[in-house]
């Protein structure tokens, strides 16, 4: 796997643009948009934090972490599928599955970058908190991540070709990043909208998100309905994957 993971890293490395789009933009949006004046005013409806502090970090990192989940990793895969790549490796000693494996840890390795780029970029030039609860922020982070790549996963599963897949993640991304209230704060939203976010994945994790960077302890509902999106899509992936 070693090797595999060697050869992959380099080929992320060439292709670096697809990187700095996934970092850069949410840290662009979160720099642009901190700064206007109204989202550092408190809000009532907020509980008297304003949008840098209840919302923004939050958002934006969940924008990066669904940018990774369901474009570039239903892409690579699919690409990949497309191009025989897999069908070639079930031929040779080293399994398919390590492939898939790999994919998923580097474009953890990727997410986990942006975040942290997102985290300390905020801090050092808006003045955002850094998260509170740093155990809780790290175990909704894997938790959340782990849900969405999933997701991916069944994109790629049922993606005819590469080119497909990421305007199918697109397609489904927009939707999850509304309801869990990039546009919108989930308290300012219609009930009818808030429940349906509250049995997404996106709109629990990012709720969860918001909590441990407020210091606060995840909610049990959002840990549950995230960890119920991981193990629904996960089973969908391994059942729905084709290596060919």
């Amino acid at each position: 796997m070693k090797k595999i993971l060697a050869v992959e890293t380099k080929i992320m490395i060439r292709e670096w643009p697809a990187f700095a789009f996934t970092a850069g933009l949410p840290l662009a949006l979160l720099l642009v948009l901190g700064s206007i004046p109204s989202f550092s005013e408190a809000k009532p409806e907020l509980g008297g934090l304003s949008l840098n502090q209840a919302q923004m970090p939050a958002m934006m990192t969940l924008l990066s972490l669904l940018t990774v989940a369901l474009t570039v990793v239903p892409a690579t895969l699919a690409t990949y599928r497309e191009r025989g790549l897999l069908r070639r490796m079930s031929t040779t000693p080293v399994h398919p599955l390590w492939v898939l494996a790999t994919q998923l840890v580097i474009n953890l390795g990727v997410a986990l970058v942006a975040t942290v780029i997102l985290i300390v970029g905020g801090a050092l030039v808006l003045g955002t908190a850094v998260p509170r609860n740093l155990p809780g922020f790290v175990l909704v982070w894997l938790l959340g991540t782990a849900a969405l790549m999933s997701i991916g996963l069944v994109i790629a599963a049922v993606a005819p070709n590469g080119k497909a897949a990421a305007p199918i993640g697109s397609i489904i991304m927009f939707p999850l990043m509304f309801i869990a209230g990039m546009w919108l704060p989930r308290e300012m939203m219609a009930p009818v909208l808030r429940t349906i976010g509250d049995y997404s994945v996106a709109g629990p994790f990012a709720q969860a998100l918001r909590d441990a960077w407020a210091g606060n302890a995840p909610q049990p509902f959002d840990l549950g309905v995230t960890a119920a999106g991981l193990l629904l899509f996960g089973g969908l992936a391994v059942r729905l994957f084709r290596w060919e």
